[in-house]
């Protein structure tokens, strides 16, 4: 039973299949294989930008960090909610890739930025001249670090407090976003300029595309993706991955999301405390440090986010985190709520 992370679940059938089509004979190299061009076409239309860049990673890190360095200077503030996974668990990758620009945090109790919050964080830059950092791109992670997602409203309001200033999706969780939401992928970037399309976490072995709205940004990633050490040269195995993730990305989702529905109303049926509210595929149960200990020692895989279980201390709380992917079964659930 491992609710641990969706990077710790299989390749999704439909991607190994793809990789297996892939893997015959010889094919351009460095993203110069028939298949990129498909998959370019395909999130061209599923985002609505037909004039888009499109181009693929191993690495949500790598796809955040060289699509910021693209938006942003040096000397820049770059604006993130605090609980972004740009700031909590990319070793400082953005302000590697960037050459120096500062990410700049926003309260985000929920792990969404209020925009009334982004608009007083933006405001405070530019106030001393050269001596200070210069007001750079917004990045949103959506699903939130937190498991909460932003609305369309509040994905426009952040446009409004954002002005003219670039707008970035931190997308690793994109799928799980858009089938909480029900609606389109077009509506959902209506009002950004780049996106980190995510699918390692729901099924591929590790494939990200950066799409920027605007193509004057293409030749700039190339060479930041190159310099930075993240261009395959047998490109294919990415676009092989991204094409057989296109055609079960979206049920994947739909599938993780009823499932951490389920595990909530078991666990909330059994009195156990939900932190935040569960709008993807992420959950934050408060549970008894004596019990995550015991949940541990039967085999299930959770991580504690806030404090650390101790058997000296079997009554204190701790807030766990549990994620469910597109393998996670109905039985899974029974099971770990069998044994609380």
């Amino acid at each position: 039973m491992n609710f641990a992370s969706d990077n710790t679940g299989p390749v999704h059938p439909k991607v190994w299949e793809a990789l297996r089509a892939a893997d015959e004979g010889h094919a351009g190299a460095y993203g110069a294989e028939l298949e990129m061009e498909a998959v370019g076409e395909r999130l061209r239309e599923l985002l609505g930008w037909p004039d888009a860049s499109v181009r693929l990673v191993a690495t949500g890190t790598a796809g955040n960090s060289l699509a910021l360095a693209c938006l942003a200077k040096p000397w820049s503030a770059i604006f993130c909610s605090e609980d972004a996974h740009v700031h909590k668990d990319e070793c400082n990758a953005p302000e590697f890739f960037t050459g120096g620009a500062k990410l700049t945090l926003v309260p985000s109790p929920d792990g969404r930025m209020a925009p009334g919050d982004l608009a007083a964080a933006i405001a405070r830059e530019e106030a001393r001249g050269v001596h200070g950092p210069q007001r750079g791109p917004v990045t949103v992670t959506q699903a939130t670090e937190l498991g909460t997602v932003h609305s369309l409203d509040h994905l426009a309001a952040l446009r409004g407090a954002a002005g003219k200033l670039p707008l970035h999706m931190d997308g690793a969780r994109f799928a799980n976003a858009l089938v909480s939401l029900g609606c389109g992928p077009d509506e959902m970037v209506r009002d950004f300029d780049a996106v980190t399309f995510g699918a390692t976490k729901n099924g591929a072995m590790g494939v990200e595309a950066v799409v920027f709205q605007d193509p004057s940004h293409d030749w700039e990633f190339q060479l930041r993706r190159k310099r930075g050490a993240h261009l395959f040269s047998k490109h294919r195995y990415l676009s092989a991955q991204m094409a057989g993730y296109l055609d079960v990305w979206e049920r994947n989702a739909r599938h993780a999301n009823a499932m951490a529905t389920a595990l909530v109303d078991g666990l909330q049926g059994k009195g156990i405390e939900i932190a935040h509210a569960v709008e993807a595929n992420l959950l934050f149960p408060r549970l008894p440090a004596g019990e995550v200990l015991r949940l541990w020692d039967a085999g299930v895989r959770f991580y504690p986010w806030e404090g650390e279980p101790s058997e000296d201390r079997p009554e204190e709380t701790v807030l766990c985190r549990m994620v469910c992917g597109w393998t996670t079964t109905e039985e899974e659930i029974e099971g770990l709520l069998g044994l609380l």
